[in-house]
């Protein structure tokens, strides 16, 4: 029903393989500046359930979002109908893809002029687990100085793909944890932001 089509795959396991997670990056998006992409985890030693999220992947340089809502969730457990999960957990993609993109672009339009306002964003951030606090100066460098043009104007989109390109060096594990601290943090599932409030 949705057509969609896998155009890359990255796999990265953790803990001698008892972990996995993963990014497969699809054909449809609402925008020329990235691509959807869907994020998967799963464990053999049972320490997460298995899930599948969306997100999206900047064109200009990998960097990645994930919105906030696992839309597959499901303990490791005997029995399981997976063809009916993830038919399921499709269709709930879309909805997610929505939401993540539409505050993707309000996020572009946010303009940040005060730097004592993101420096206190980006420690605000480390407090809540987005990135380790070794990483703040790297983080508010990245947002003055970017490394790709395309995020040279000041806004709450240039600052997340700060953090996403620092976050890039982690271990599979903490980027997951990131990603999911980051989601908060701006909002990315549509609910209030933790950084702003609003």
């Amino acid at each position: 029903a949705h057509q969609w089509v896998i155009l890359e795959e990255q796999f990265g396991l953790a803990r001698e393989g008892a972990k996995l997670f993963g990014v497969m990056k699809i054909n449809r998006s609402s925008s020329l500046e990235w691509c959807r992409c869907i994020g998967l985890r799963n464990s053999h030693d049972k320490s997460f359930s298995v899930g599948l999220t969306a997100g999206i992947t900047v064109i200009c340089c990998s960097n990645m979002a994930f919105g906030g809502s696992m839309v597959l969730k499901r303990r490791h457990t005997s029995r399981i109908e997976l063809c009916d999960l993830v038919n399921r957990a499709v269709d709930e993609l879309e909805n997610e893809f929505l939401i993540l993109e539409n505050v993707c672009e309000d996020l572009k339009v946010a303009y940040l002029d005060n730097d004592d306002e993101v420096r206190s964003r980006i420690v605000r951030a480390a407090e809540l687990g987005a990135i380790n606090s070794s990483d703040i100066v790297p983080v508010y460098k990245e947002f003055k100085n970017p490394s790709h043009e395309e995020f040279a104007e000041p806004t709450r989109w240039s600052l997340l793909n700060a953090f996403t390109e620092t976050v890039r060096k982690y271990t599979p594990q903490r980027v997951d944890v990131s990603y999911a601290a980051l989601n908060r943090c701006f909002g990315l599932d549509g609910k209030i932001s933790l950084l702003w409030e609003k």
